[in-house]
């Protein structure tokens, strides 16, 4: 069934529902577009992590302050030379079968993201593990000699290649929860379906109706108490405008405004916006001509001049030739290519390009209106200031993320947001090992400097290692052209309470009352 087809029958069926205030106890929100899984050691977009977040916790996570605190483990321990971590289960967390936690389950789940077979795009969060990354990549094959290891039912221990100054707050994201082998091995690739997945977050899984709606209710036996809410509804609404006339009809509570809108409705009560963790960047395609070229990569991104972006969005981002972003530490904002129009035609001569004889640029991007929006710009600058051709394709979520891993377009958009609030997480992203770098760039010594920063303790030779990473990234090579960091503009129904968006635009339920 056509997208558009399928919005308007959507639309029409949410429509129907009651004009009366919704049961108290039911939060309905937007996620946009369908989960491409609920499997945490395959995911990899921020949709699916919407839903796992309620449906999960890990060893630790993050608390007000973005700090890793307890969760699944009530303590740990590292040793002084940093490199071995013993972490301490909670007494009493079980599964929503009622199967106890064990410290064997997050073994078998850390194994299980390594394993090559996986083919799982976030593996390298845990090459700093002994052993990982020689594992994965199939020059170990005994997953024994990984270096974690459950010492009984309650006690997982760690050991380290090298100390990493932010390890437990890599325990806070998706890829490290816990997994079952025999749920996993029992079903299959259905396995996350209602009728089998188990799970120990505040919520569980109660429907998935694909292309439609996900119900989640609490989970009674979660350890820090079940949640307030009796039922999340999170339906799959493409058009953020749609989104937006269901939520002004009281059919929706919060929902993402849509960049359009932003003017009118920033005095709205229940309007939000935080600056975001999360940065906005065009990727080329580095095995494919013209980008084959760091000169031409360079040129094209000195041919944007990043400060019309915020004007067209309006929704408070940043403009930014940088990577790490504002409020994330080691951020430089001195570092990036400056817009410089006629040094971006001098680099397409110095490379012997002609623009005039160049096929059309291929742009794709993911179906919505803000990626559309930004593309539109971009096509306009780079048609004005090198006079190229350019043709915008956009293309469904799942569809777009498959390509991305299969063959790239020439150019695409993509964001990443922080998993964990260190640095590490944005500049590792494109070291050469990465499974999300789809930008077919590598660089040694990229990766020697992401590496030796991770394990630096001192902040001043740290900033240094991510200040030269950040130039081969961002001003040298450029397989990446930043181009603004994100914030996040929300609706919420006065009727929730107890919801407050933060800057890693991660939403947890557990504590949101509906009245």
């Amino acid at each position: 069934m056509p997208r558009a087809v399928w919005g308007f029958l959507l639309l029409g069926a949410l429509a129907c529902l009651p004009r009366a205030a919704p049961p108290p106890g039911v939060l309905r929100i937007n996620l946009g577009t369908e989960p491409p899984t609920l499997d945490w050691t395959r995911a990899t977009d921020s949709v699916s992590i919407q839903v796992i977040d309620q449906l999960m916790r890990g060893l630790a996570e993050l608390g007000p302050d973005l700090r890793p605190v307890p969760a699944l483990a009530e303590r740990w321990e590292v040793t002084p030379d940093g490199r071995v971590y013993t972490f301490h289960l909670r007494e009493g967390v079980r599964w929503t079968d009622g199967e106890p936690l064990r410290a064997e389950h997050f073994v078998y789940a850390w194994r299980r993201l390594l394993d090559p077979q996986t083919a799982a795009e976030y593996a390298y969060f845990l090459f700093p593990v002994r052993g990982a990354r020689a594992y994965n990549a199939g020059k170990l094959r005994d997953p024994n000699a990984i270096g974690v290891r459950a010492l009984d039912g309650r006690t997982l221990r760690v050991e380290l290649e090298g100390p990493l100054v932010y390890f437990p707050s890599i325990t806070t994201f998706m890829v490290t929860y816990p997994a079952r082998r025999d749920v996993i091995e029992a079903y299959g690739e259905r396995w996350t379906e209602p009728e089998h997945i188990v799970t120990l977050g505040p919520f569980r899984l109660e429907a998935w109706e694909h292309e439609y709606r996900i119900l989640l209710r609490p989970n009674h036996d979660y350890f820090a108490g079940p949640p307030r809410l009796k039922q999340i509804a999170a339906y799959m609404v493409t058009e953020g405008s749609t989104a937006l006339i269901l939520f002004e009809q009281g059919i929706l509570d919060i929902v993402r405004v849509p960049p359009l809108e932003i003017r009118r409705l920033s005095s709205h009560p229940g309007y939000r916006r935080v600056p975001a963790l999360r940065g906005y960047y065009y990727g080329f395609n580095t095995e494919e001509a013209p980008f084959d070229d760091s000169r031409v990569r360079r040129a094209f991104g000195m041919a944007i001049d990043r400060a019309e972006l915020p004007k067209v969005l309006r929704g408070g981002e940043l403009a930014a030739s940088f990577w790490i972003p504002p409020g994330m530490p080691h951020h430089n904002p001195s570092i990036g290519l400056r817009f410089d129009a006629e040094g971006a035609r001098r680099l397409l001569r110095d490379a012997g390009v002609d623009p005039a004889k160049l096929p059309p640029i291929r742009v794709v991007y993911n179906t919505d209106q803000t990626h559309r929006l930004v593309a539109q710009n971009i096509q306009k600058q780079w048609q004005n200031n090198l006079g190229v051709r350019v043709e915008l394709d956009s293309r469904e979520w799942k569809v777009f993320l498959k390509e991305l891993v299969v063959k790239p377009s020439p150019v695409y958009r993509l964001g990443w947001g922080a998993d964990f609030p260190d640095p590490d997480n944005f500049m590792s992203l494109f070291a050469s090992y990465s499974a999300n770098n789809h930008t077919r760039w590598g660089s040694p010594r990229y990766d020697r400097l992401v590496e030796r920063a991770a394990r630096e303790r001192d902040p001043s030779r740290r900033q240094a290692l991510y200040d030269e990473a950040q130039r081969i990234l961002c001003e040298r090579e450029v397989p990446i052209v930043p181009l603004f960091v994100s914030a996040i503009n929300l609706l919420v129904s006065e009727r929730i309470e107890g919801f407050e968006p933060n800057p890693m635009d991660l939403m947890f339920f557990e504590g949101v009352e509906a009245h």
